[in-house]
């Protein structure tokens, strides 16, 4: 190579080194590194002997460039300066490693992450540390600035911490979880086994998380496989053979899988708990101790949900190690952008009104959610909103998987604008430019209303939430805002309030009876109407037998209401109403409080009926009480309406600043108003000294009791202690086996059960746990025989060298989806097809002969063809000249 060629590939590479190094504005005292680059592989091994003389040169490097002040992050903000310089110095060839690489390479990343991190808090994501592919993840994503529970849980988790996180909905928790397993796993190795393990309570939940995984990790280069209910099980055998690095699965069906497949996941690093507390509640206990007890003690734990109580005894079972408690936004549960109105009515009345506030109160552009009671009330809701003209679709847990997909995502894509579902899109779905949220039946749980209205309001948008609460339900809405520590503004009569957050007041009559009127006439055509009316008034019949009864206190405080108030229009409908329409649903509000004087023992009475007699002495007994009670109603209404007009008529009272200022002299002092006339008979009252000490006095309830209370879960102590037995047995009976029987209430009499029945077979774990025979059959060992496969465990579910080492590099680092369909599905054919002519590793005796009895197979058939064609071609000659022979004789007999 010549001089001049050497000279000029030298300014080359001077040129390429200034352009990395360009001037920023703001100089940096330390910049992130990344000495793994796009590709990165956890497979390679780092020199021990050289980690410190590159530690050395790095730093050496750094602080000459911090002297020059030519640091910046380059577009995609991640890519490190000298990357590739730093991959020569650090990358070595496997087969040098020592022994002790392993805690050289966690020592080097550690140290390579606290580089990355600014020593100044920047308050993004750059400030975290996080590698090049998860990074670019998070900006392709669109986050720029972390939210609250991101910003303190990704920290911690990237420590190694066990975490418990609450936030509100729609604050960024799958992120905040996502993120420190992207840090985690790295990227896809060939050890056998999952290192990641998402568990969700619904199917929506867990694709949509599938979804944020796609997304945030696209450049980690991972594996994540799905395993739901209702798909199919050989899909989810074959994903789990492929050896991804991440689960997402639902507990039942992953439970079903395992145990099918005698499968461990002893090699699971991370474990996510989304939405534990609906984990915890909904019945899975067999299914979470069965998947906890095949995971290994030193995984790292970590639980997210929108209602987490602050005791974490519930949360025992999950095995958490030294948890660390992160709450945020406990007291503003709900957020600022979300505005609630409550409607009450009547529980015949709710279809009326959901038609009049879909069709005149929200936007036809708007997207809405419809929460229903039951799959019932659904199913009922659908059909009113059809006859309507209003197009909507549904889901529930019993809908086929596939319909319930495609449901969702018809409303997702914006084909229908309204969608109906019970509880179970309650949790955790994020469906974007969501304006409405209206509950038909309003929830018995205050923290189900949480999550129910957290699907609007998301990301800094606004949402309105409509509830219509039936009378029974009311005391359900203020233990709801006895919850949130908030004030319910009830609608009232004699003053007009605003339509503001959370008022409660009623429907109109006239809004009522224009749409029942058009609901009879469709009732009246159709058929089909009349019989779901009649399905579901039984499954309410139902609902209401299995709802929790609210507090007593609320049933208390509705009673006063009722009693000292007449609840007004709402303020929705008040705009609309006229005058005269107003004044009649007073004259009704009055009718339907109004109460008789007398009794019925006093109605139709008689000389020789003497109850008339006793009724006026006992009147006439208690007649002091009575005053004094009806007192004390009248006194409390005249002080809310003089508290009310007070508010809106006193002026603000000036300060003695103000009055220094406006005035230069003041003759006489400032004396206490007092309007009251001197009278020197009235004796003066005294006041009532508490003898409680308030700093050292402790409440028998603390102060967040009724927060916690709403909060806890539904497999508390107190609740497993009622169904506890108490055996008074001797020693000499206890031998004896129990009789099994239970009541039968149709029957009225006990009857015996059989465990031993056919559908209560039961087969022991290796946890030791009791779980039916329906979760161990055939159809694992079934799908191995077919696809002429070994199993996971005997073969370690190593992946095989060529998958390694071929396949198009480009995509190496993209995360790839194991077990769902492809966008490319229908051109499989053609790509195997493909694969099969690039592959050149050695075949077997058994796909050889099968290759030789195809080919044989084709060879025959071919021939067979052949043979035809010849046959026929000679039949139609002789036809031929059969013909000719006939028209022309003489030629045929030169032919012949």
């Amino acid at each position: 190579m010549t001089k001049w060629r050497k000279k000029r590939l030298d300014q080359q590479n001077n040129e390429s080194k200034t352009q990395t190094f360009k001037s920023e504005k703001r100089k940096t005292k330390s910049t992130k590194l990344n000495p793994y680059g796009k590709n990165d592989n956890t497979n390679r091994a780092y020199d021990v002997k050289n980690t410190k003389a590159v530690k050395q040169k790095v730093e050496r490097k750094y602080s000459k460039g911090n002297k020059r002040g030519s640091f910046e992050e380059d577009n995609d903000e991640m890519e490190v300066v000298g990357q590739k310089h730093l991959q020569q110095i650090f990358i070595q060839d496997k087969e040098d490693a020592d022994s002790d690489s392993s805690q050289e390479l966690q020592d080097t990343r550690k140290w390579l992450t606290e580089q990355n991190r600014k020593k100044k808090k920047s308050g993004g994501f750059q400030s975290m540390g996080l590698s090049h592919g998860v990074y670019k993840g998070v900006l392709r994503k669109g986050y720029k600035i972390p939210t609250p529970i991101q910003r303190k849980t990704v920290p911690l988790i990237m420590e190694g911490k066990d975490v418990v996180a609450m936030a509100r909905t729609g604050s960024g928790k799958t992120a905040a979880f996502l993120i420190p397993m992207f840090e985690k796993l790295k990227t896809h190795t060939a050890k056998s086994g999952a290192r990641g393990l998402i568990l969700s309570p619904t199917r929506e939940l867990a694709l949509q998380t599938l979804k944020f995984t796609k997304e945030l990790g696209k450049y980690t280069g991972l594996r994540a496989a799905v395993v739901l209910g209702g798909d199919k099980m050989d899909d989810q055998f074959a994903a789990l053979h492929e050896n991804p690095d991440i689960i997402i699965a639902t507990p039942g069906r992953l439970m079903h899988v395992l145990v099918e497949m005698e499968k461990k996941l002893k090699s699971v690093e991370y474990v996510v708990f989304d939405e534990a507390d609906r984990l915890f509640e909904m019945g899975f206990q067999e299914q979470l101790h069965e998947i906890i007890h095949r995971l290994p003690e030193s995984r790292q734990t970590v639980l997210f949900s929108a209602t987490l109580p602050k005791l974490l005894v519930e949360f025992a079972k999950a095995g958490l190690h030294d948890p660390t408690l992160l709450r945020l936004d406990v007291e503003t549960k709900l957020s600022e952008q979300l505005k609630q109105s409550f409607f009450r009515c009547r529980e015949e009345d709710k279809p009326a009104i959901l038609l009049y506030i879909l069709k005149h109160v929200i936007d036809l552009d708007q997207l809405t959610v419809v929460f229903a009671a039951t799959k019932h009330h659904v199913e009922y809701l659908h059909m009113i909103l059809t006859y309507a003209g209003i197009d909507s679709t549904y889901i529930y847990s019993s809908l086929d998987p596939s319909a319930r997909k495609i449901n969702v995502a018809k409303f997702q894509h914006k084909k229908v604008k309204v969608l109906i579902v019970t509880d179970l899109a309650a949790r955790g779905i994020d469906i974007p430019l969501l304006d409405n949220v209206i509950n038909v039946n309003f929830p018995a749980k205050s923290k189900l209303f949480v999550h129910r209205v957290g699907r609007v309001a998301r990301a800094g948008r606004e949402g309105y939430a409509y509830s219509l609460v039936a009378q029974d339900e009311v005391p359900f809405l203020l233990d709801l805002y006895i919850f949130l520590g908030r004030s319910l503004t009830i609608a009232s009569q004699l003053k007009n309030v605003e339509d503001k957050d959370g008022v409660l007041g009623d429907v109109p009559q006239t809004v009522v009876d224009e749409e029942e009127e058009q609901l009879r006439l469709w009732h009246k055509d159709h058929i089909d109407l009349i019989n779901m009316k009649k399905v579901v008034g039984n499954a309410q019949k139902k609902y209401l037998r299995s709802r929790p009864l609210p507090a007593k206190e609320s049933i208390k405080r509705y009673k006063q209401i009722q009693s000292t108030d007449n609840i007004g229009l709402h303020p929705v409908f008040a705009k609309e109403c006229s005058t005269e329409e107003q004044q009649k649903n007073e004259l009704l509000n009055a009718l339907k409080a109004y109460k008789g004087h007398s009794t019925i023992f006093e109605t139709n009475t008689s000389s020789k009926n003497r109850s008339f007699d006793v009724m006026k002495h006992k009147r006439a007994f208690h007649q002091t009480v009575i005053q004094k009670k009806t007192k004390q109603v009248t006194d409390l209404k005249d002080a809310e309406s003089d508290d009310s007009d007070r508010g809106e008529t006193e002026q603000p009272m000036a300060d003695e600043e103000n009055v220094k200022e406006t005035f230069r002299t003041v003759i006489g002092g400032k004396r206490k108003a007092n309007n009251k006339l001197f009278d020197p008979q009235r004796k003066k009252k005294r006041k009532q000294e508490s003898i409680r000490d308030e700093e050292n006095y402790l409440h028998y309830r603390p102060k967040d009791f009724q927060s916690e209370l709403g909060l806890s879960l539904g497999t508390s102590f107190d609740k497993e202690a009622t169904g506890a037995v108490l055996d008074l047995r001797d020693e000499i009976n206890k031998s004896k086996p129990m009789s099994n029987k239970r009541w039968d209430r149709k029957k009225k009499k006990f009857v015996t059960t059989n465990d031993n029945a056919a559908g209560k077979k039961k087969i022991r774990t290796e946890s030791g746990a009791m779980i039916s025979a329906s979760y161990k059959s055939r159809a694992y060992k079934d799908w191995l025989n077919k696809n002429k496969m070994a199993n996971a465990n005997d073969s370690g579910d190593e992946e095989e060298e060529h998958e390694t080492n071929t396949g198009n590099q480009d995509n190496s680092y993209r995360l790839k989806v194991i077990g769902t369909k492809r966008r490319n599905w229908h051109t499989k054919l053609k790509e195997e097809e493909d694969q099969k002519r690039n592959r050149t590793e050695l075949k077997h005796k058994e796909e050889i002969l099968k290759q030789r009895k195809i080919k044989a197979k084709k060879q025959a058939f071919q021939n067979h063809r052949q043979k035809q064609r010849q046959s026929r071609q000679k039949f139609k000659i002789g036809i031929n000249i059969y013909l000719l022979a006939r028209v022309c004789p003489s030629s045929s007999c030169r032919i012949f």
